[in-house]
């Protein structure tokens, strides 16, 4: 506890009664802490007493309009330092001396995001018609988003600041809590509740929401929703739920695993979990955190897997030489800048004899500004990978086209009317045919197709 920094952030609009007390309880909260106020435009006298506040860990910032929450928290949430940032509203409705209990899944590594539940704890019981409102938008939230929120209006909401900061915010007015609970949802980020108390004030206390932010919240909500947040992570994730095809890639590369085998790349798990099987010794690489964090929540408590997070692009200075009997990368090498480099360190940690199992994107002409915004550098020939493979020192064992049904469909996709990320009904359909491509591919080769296979073998050398 006494090593993380809390980042207060605090918006305030004519809360001339109350902000100097909500002020003075923030302080006195035992936290570490860096305090962040933004004045909306104050005009009952607020601005007069903030401008007086000095202090070395606090920050007051001046709107000369009032623009709403949304404005202020954006605002805000660029000059947030510290590890963990709460959001506060500058009225007595909600009580500092919670912050231990809201932060507590995050510092425990539980949690990335915490809600603190109004209706899960201690509050007064009045306010039946915002309850109502806020019950629809929690409804409206968990059928779109798939989840069990109790109280997505809550002011009390605790982030790891860096996530924070990714989130993709436009939202003015209280819109933005929808919202930012839509990039929380659509990232995947692991959400606690926590009850808290809560001492609701009335309109004429100095309530601001108004039952016309009810539209704008539901508006901000579908908004947030529907548009894509990071076109890599909804492409593993479309991936991950085509079974029929993934099953398809691991019954490729099966035949060639032994009983040591690193994957390079492992992304959410898609194929991992396919090469985990009894009596195999499988590490795991990410260089991503969040999925590398997420690899750690699915498979470590398994005493058969070990997770690394690592820029495999340097894979032979983390691991031994002759480490593992196998190597797998499913669409990884098309990442890396230097993938010939990459396959001569994959050499080097493999034993005599060890295999090597690569798919990569086939095909130059089928380069796409898709490719570029899931990060490919490039796609390739059969004979480009050959010659790469054979230079790092292996024996290809098998290399043929992959998916050949796919290929017109993405060329139309992506090279004609340059879509912006995989259609959900096209990926939906495409994984239903799987069987029957898979099936039609295991007795045709055909010269063209949307990946390439590849197994290729470390070379014995003989005395």
């Amino acid at each position: 506890m006494p090593d993380i920094k809390l980042s207060i952030i605090i918006p305030v609009y004519n809360e001339i009664n109350s902000v100097m007390e909500i002020l003075r309880l923030v302080k006195n909260e035992r936290h570490n802490k860096e305090i962040i106020i933004v004045d909306d435009g104050s005009t009952d006298g607020t601005r007069e007493l903030l401008e007086q506040i000095s202090g070395d860990n606090i920050k007051v910032l001046f709107n000369e309009e009032n623009h709403g929450k949304g404005y202020c928290l954006r605002r805000a949430i660029g000059h947030a330092g510290g590890d963990i940032t709460i959001i506060q509203d500058a009225d007595l409705e909600y009580y500092p001396d919670e912050y231990g209990s809201l932060i507590e899944k995050i510092v425990e590594g539980k949690a990335d995001v915490v809600y603190g539940s109004r209706f899960l704890g201690s509050h007064r019981v009045f306010h039946f018609y915002h309850y109502l409102g806020n019950m629809a938008v929690n409804l409206a939230a968990n059928i779109l988003l798939d989840a069990n929120l109790t109280d997505l209006m809550t002011c009390y909401k605790a982030f790891k600041t860096p996530l924070l900061k990714k989130m993709l915010l436009k939202a003015d007015r209280f819109g933005i809590e929808t919202e930012i609970t839509a990039e929380i949802f659509k990232r995947k980020y692991r959400v606690y509740e926590t009850p808290i108390s809560y001492n609701g004030r009335t309109l004429e206390e100095g309530k601001k929401i108004k039952w016309t932010d009810f539209f704008h919240c539901i508006y901000w909500l579908l908004r947030a929703s529907m548009r894509t947040v990071d076109v890599g992570h909804e492409t593993l994730l479309k991936l991950t739920a085509m079974k029929n095809n993934n099953a398809w890639v691991y019954d490729k590369v099966k035949p060639f695993l032994g009983k040591n085998i690193i994957e390079l790349g492992s992304g959410i798990g898609t194929i991992s979990r396919y090469l985990i099987a009894r009596g195999r010794k499988v590490t795991l690489t990410e260089i991503n955190e969040e999925y590398a964090r997420y690899l750690q929540s699915r498979f470590s408590a398994n005493p058969s897997v070990k997770i690394v997070k690592a820029d495999v692009s340097g894979i032979d200075k983390i691991f031994d030489a002759g480490s593992f009997d196998s190597a797998v990368g499913i669409n990884l090498l098309e990442h890396i800048d230097n993938d010939a480099q990459l396959l001569k360190g994959i050499f080097k940690i493999l034993t005599p004899g060890g295999k090597l199992i690569l798919i990569v994107p086939a095909h130059k002409a089928l380069f796409s500004r898709f490719d570029r915004d899931v990060g490919h550098q490039r796609r390739y020939s059969k004979k480009e990978l050959t010659d790469k493979l054979t230079e790092a020192g292996f024996t290809v064992e098998a290399a043929e086209y992959m998916n050949f049904f796919s290929s017109a469909g993405w060329f139309i996709n992506f090279r004609i009317f340059k879509m912006k990320q995989m259609p959900n009904f096209t990926v939906k359909l495409l994984d239903r045919f799987i069987p029957f491509i898979a099936w039609i591919e295991k007795y045709i080769r055909f010269p063209f197709g949307l990946s390439l296979f590849f197994a290729a073998q470390k070379k014995v050398i003989s005395k």
